[in-house]
């Protein structure tokens, strides 16, 4: 009883709003619904499209980390490419040096190295400073061969293998070139001293030595070509009391970056006696 009942009312409103529409009733009722309404449509819009957005940023997050992973993998190759061009240049620079050097000293034959390994003696009583060299006996090395770079004296090869030989540096105590200042003429022997750094003792009492003097290997002995930069004389050690002077020499050498080295492999040494004899003839 009651289902009839709401099936005829339901019937009876539907047959109701139908003629009010017919008849212009409703137009406005539904304009003004219309606007109630539209807010809350553009709500659940812009709501919507937020989703939408969220939902695809995930893909655009991942396309831009892809991008930045291939402009660092870019970048490192750049980089690596930049100092590998850099070690040519700088390479190319020092056999250019090296290559003037050798021009300006033609009277002796050379045989290029490069450093392959260091060794410092960790005994503070007996400091051992050495350069591993890539040329042998196999190169023509031999024991004794002076080492130079275009800036000056690095020391004298001391072993030799096939491959490689080992270069006593001129800061170790157990190194000794006789030398000569340029200025002066004052004579003396260079040698290594145990914080690294270079000794001119046996300078005689009469010869005038100052600090700036450029000292030189002077050939005495025959181990070294004479007129080889060692130095500069930084100070000066005279007491009246003493047999000899002795100067503390600073360098020209840099030791701590060693990379390409000359080998003087053969050079004509000065023979002092034959000088002493010939000068004798002469007199």
């Amino acid at each position: 009883m009651n289902r009839s009942l709401y099936l005829g009312f339901f019937i009876t409103l539907v047959l109701l709003g139908f003629v009010l529409d017919q008849l212009g009733y409703l137009t406005s009722l539904r304009t003004n619904l219309q606007s109630a309404i539209s807010p809350i449509q553009q709500s659940i819009t812009l709501t919507v499209q937020d989703i939408v957005g969220q939902t695809t940023l995930p893909t655009d997050v991942i396309t831009l980390q892809n991008r930045v992973t291939e402009l660092e993998i870019v970048n490192n190759t750049l980089v690596v490419e930049n100092v590998r061009l850099r070690e040519i240049e700088r390479e190319n620079e020092q056999l250019r040096q090296l290559l003037n050097y050798t021009r300006s000293n033609p009277q002796t034959n050379y045989q290029p190295s490069t450093v392959i390994g260091r060794s410092i003696g960790v005994d503070p009583t007996n400091l051992l400073y050495f350069v591993y060299v890539d040329v042998g006996a196999r190169d023509g090395i031999a024991r004794n061969m002076p080492v130079i770079t275009d800036r000056g004296l690095v020391g004298r090869v001391v072993a030799v293998g096939p491959n490689s030989a080992q270069v006593l540096m001129l800061i170790d105590s157990a190194s000794a070139v006789n030398a000569i200042t340029q200025n002066n003429r004052a004579t003396g022997v260079v040698r290594g001293n145990i914080d690294g750094t270079l000794i001119l003792d046996r300078i005689p009492q009469g010869d005038t030595i100052n600090p700036g003097d450029i000292v030189l290997s002077s050939g005495l002995g025959g181990n070294f070509p004479s007129k080889l930069v060692i130095g500069q004389v930084t100070e000066v050690l005279q007491r009246d009391q003493d047999l000899f002077q002795t100067a503390r020499v600073r360098p020209t050498v840099d030791f701590g970056k060693l990379e390409t080295l000359l080998i003087i492999t053969s050079f004509d040494p000065i023979d002092f006696e034959a000088e002493l004899l010939n000068q004798e003839d002469d007199n």
